[in-house]
């Protein structure tokens, strides 16, 4: 990509009646730059609104976000399967519309060792890669930085398994990193250094193909809690922000904050400005 894209996470909250033509018209009228596809409950879409999707990526930026109910690491192989078809349903869709890349929370470490979680994840993205390499699916696969200490994905792991397949890139939620460390990796610094991580062990084609999640967060000592407007939490952004244009990062960077169309309008604005 060219530049750093500014995308809602789902159809904007002022969107009247709530479909994704009049979702691209208010894109359009705040000068932002695209959307999150949110098939958290299940891949589904009409053909109408198919057809909307599609025509509207050729101007804006389009990723999704796959369902919630995936475990790659469950006990029980019918859950692993249905999780296999899960995430390939989202990509398969977001070929059809023109998306750019998908994401999805990848499993639970279910009280196994790291290294045994990340085999089994390995094992089960190497089906994952072989039907979508076989349908010609041109997405980018993203298991996201997740936030809570029971979840597979922090950013050792989800580097990690970007090394082992050519379609493969991290979702970067900068909010989930700080949550499941217990409000740290928050500062100019930390953001600089996981995106140098980024550059180095993945190469300049992550920085510039990039897709990542921001927004306010509450969080425990055992990681996130909800998520909350960014002005009303202690997230960094104005300092990550600063980061992303110091490293000329492109692709996109997906608000999730409750009020999604205004923060996302926000954080835009303040990057314009740096």
């Amino acid at each position: 990509m060219n530049k750093l894209n500014f995308l809602t996470a789902g159809i904007p909250l002022r969107t009247e009646p709530k479909d994704y033509e009049n979702a691209f018209k208010v894109l359009d009228e705040m000068n932002l730059d695209g959307i999150e596809l949110e098939f958290v409950h299940g891949v589904r879409m009409s053909p109408a609104s198919q057809n909307t999707v599609k025509k509207a990526s050729e101007k804006f930026v389009i990723t999704a976000h796959g369902p919630y109910y995936i475990n790659l690491n469950s006990k029980e192989q019918e859950k692993i399967d249905a999780s296999v078809v899960r995430i390939l349903d989202t990509a398969l869709m977001a070929g059809k519309v023109g998306a750019y890349s998908i994401t999805y929370h990848a499993a639970f470490y279910m009280g196994n060792d790291k290294k045994i979680v990340f085999d089994r994840i390995v094992k089960q993205t190497q089906r994952i890669i072989e039907v979508i390499e076989s349908e010609g699916i041109n997405v980018w696969i993203r298991p996201e930085t997740t936030g809570k200490n029971t979840q597979w994905g922090d950013l050792d792991e989800v580097i990690a398994l970007s090394k082992e397949f050519k379609q493969i890139l991290p979702c970067v939620d900068f909010s989930h990193l700080h949550a499941r460390t217990g409000g740290k990796l928050n500062s100019y610094e930390d953001f600089c250094m996981i995106l140098e991580r980024i550059g180095s062990e993945l190469g300049q084609n992550a920085l510039d193909n990039f897709h990542g999640h921001l927004a306010g967060i509450a969080y425990s000592d055992k990681g996130e809690k909800h998520h909350l407007d960014l002005e009303k939490s202690d997230m960094n952004y104005k300092d990550l922000l600063k980061a992303l244009k110091k490293f000329d990062v492109k692709g996109a960077l997906v608000c999730e904050s409750p009020n999604i169309e205004e923060d996302c309008k926000l954080i835009k604005e303040f990057y314009l400005m740096i």
